[in-house]
C-alpha cells in the first residue's frame, strides 16, 4: 500500500497485515491487523510517528523512498510492532532523533540496542515545533505499557494515539466506514490488551478530555473521523457497569459437566439472565475476553483431573484473573469421580477478582435430579443478585 493523504502535509504510512492470525503467540487475530505510521510535514521539520512491525520494514522504507529528510521519529510505544523498524529508519535518516518518554528510551535501548545519542526525551505536556505545526506530547502510562505517550497536533486537531483506541482489523479503508465491524474489533482489542489497566486508562481519558479532537489516528486499525464514536465506547468499557450477563466457560470430558452447563444455561435464560457459553476445548479466547469485559457473573464448569480442575478450566481462571474484569460474582460447577480440590484450586487462581464467590455445585459422576435442582437454585440466586445490582 502506498502512503495515503490524511490532510495537507499529513500522511498515513504503514502496512496492512492480512494474513496474521496470532499476536504475542497468544492473542487471536481473526481479521488480521495494520501497523500504522504517520508522516507530518512542517515548514521547518518533518516527523514520522512510529514505525512498523519488523516483518513489514521493507514496506515502510518503500513509502519513505521519496521523503528527502526526516528530523524526528516519534516513538509512542516501545513494543516491536511499532518500534521494530526504528533501526532501519535511522540507517536511512541518520540525522533523525527518536522522540520518546524517558522510560521509553530505556526500553528501546534494551529491546533494540539503539545508541543513547539518538534519543530526545520529552516530558509530559512538552511541545516540539515543526514550523507551522506544534506537537504536544502527553504521557499515558499503562496504555498499555508503562512508557507510552500520545501526541496532539494542535493546529490540525489530530490525536496520534498509538495503541490507545486501536483495533486489530486489516482493511483497505483508511477511515472508519463500518461502525459495527470496527466496534467489534476495537472491543476485542480493548478486552484482550487494555482491560487490566482500566483505572489508569480512566485517568488518561481524563487527560485528553478537554482537547479539541477532530481525528484520532491509532497505530492499529482505521482512522476515526468521528472521535466521539470510540471515546464513548471507551467510557463504557472503562467506567460503565457490568451487564446482566453470565460468562460460562467450561470443559467436559464425558458429558457430565456439559449436562450441568446446559441445565444452568437454560435456567438462567428462564430467569431473564443472558448467558454466553464457551467450550474451552475449541473456543476463541479473544471472543471470550469480550464477553468477560461485560459479564457481571463468571461460572466456570470443569471436570476433575488428578484431583484438580481441568487445565483448560484453570487457564480460563488465570485469564480472568489477568484481565481483572468488572464481574461481581464467581461460581464453579462440575463433576468428579472420587474427590478432589478443583474448587480450591480455581479460587486460588483468581486473587485479582473482586467478586463474591457463590456456593459451588459439584456432583459425583453424572448429575442426578437433585444436582440439577441445585443448578436451578444457583440460576435463581444469580438472577436475584443481578436484580439487587440494578442490572435488570
Amino acid at each position: 500500500m502506498n502512503k495515503r493523504k490524511l490532510r495537507d502535509g499529513i500522511y498515513w504510512l504503514g502496512a496492512i497485515d492480512w494474513e496474521r492470525r496470532l499476536f504475542d503467540s497468544l492473542i487471536p487475530l481473526p481479521d488480521g491487523t495494520t501497523y500504522n505510521a504517520y508522516l507530518v510535514e512542517g515548514t521547518e521539520k518533518v516527523a514520522l510517528f512510529d514505525t512498523v512491525d519488523p516483518s513489514k520494514t521493507e514496506v515502510l522504507l518503500g513509502q519513505l523512498a521519496d521523503v528527502p529528510r526526516l528530523d524526528y521519529v516519534i516513538a509512542h510505544h516501545a513494543e516491536q510492532d511499532h518500534s521494530g523498524s526504528l533501526g532501519s529508519v535511522l540507517e536511512k535518516f541518520p540525522q533523525a532523533k527518536v522522540v520518546c518518554t524517558p522510560r521509553a528510551k530505556e526500553m528501546l535501548i534494551d529491546l533494540l540496542a539503539l545508541p543513547e545519542d539518538v534519543f530526545l526525551t520529552v516530558g509530559d505536556g512538552e511541545e516540539l515545533a515543526l514550523g507551522g505545526r506544534m506537537l504536544r506530547f502527553l504521557h499515558t502510562p499503562w496504555v498499555h505499557w508503562p512508557e507510552t505517550m500520545v501526541t496532539y497536533l494542535a493546529e490540525d486537531h489530530i490525536l496520534f494515539s498509538c495503541d490507545f483506541f486501536g483495533s486489530h482489523l486489516a482493511s483497505s479503508d483508511l477511515w472508519v466506514v463500518d461502525d459495527c465491524r470496527v466496534e467489534e474489533s476495537a472491543k476485542r482489542y480493548f478486552a484482550e490488551i487494555m482491560a487490566p489497566f482500566r483505572p489508569q486508562i480512566e485517568k488518561n481519558l481524563e487527560k485528553i478530555k478537554d482537547l479539541e479532537i477532530e481525528v484520532i489516528a491509532p497505530s492499529h486499525g482505521q482512522v476515526y473521523g468521528r472521535p466521539r464514536f470510540i471515546l464513548n465506547l471507551y467510557k463504557d468499557w472503562v467506567t460503565g457497569p457490568p451487564k446482566n450477563l453470565v460468562l460460562l466457560p467450561y470443559v467436559s470430558m464425558h458429558h457430565s459437566t456439559r449436562k450441568m452447563v446446559d441445565r444452568l444455561a437454560t435456567a438462567l435464560a428462564d430467569q431473564g439472565v443472558r448467558v454466553e457459553l464457551f467450550d474451552l476445548a475449541v473456543t476463541d479466547i479473544g471472543k471470550m475476553a469480550m464477553v468477560l469485559l461485560d459479564a457481571a457473573t463468571i461460572v466456570i464448569g470443569t471436570p476433575t483431573i488428578l484431583v484438580g480442575p481441568h487445565p483448560l478450566a484453570a487457564y480460563a481462571a488465570v485469564l480472568a484473573n489477568a484481565l481483572r474484569p468488572k464481574a461481581r460474582l464467581l461460581g464453579i460447577i462440575g463433576s468428579y469421580g472420587w474427590g478432589g480440590k478443583a474448587v480450591e484450586t480455581l479460587a486460588s487462581l483468581t486473587p485479582n477478582l473482586k467478586v463474591e464467590v457463590l456456593e459451588p455445585v459439584l456432583c459425583k459422576g453424572l448429575p442426578r435430579e437433585s444436582d440439577l435442582k441445585r443448578l436451578d437454585e444457583l440460576a435463581a440466586l444469580i438472577a436475584r443478585k443481578h436484580q439487587e445490582l440494578g442490572l435488570f
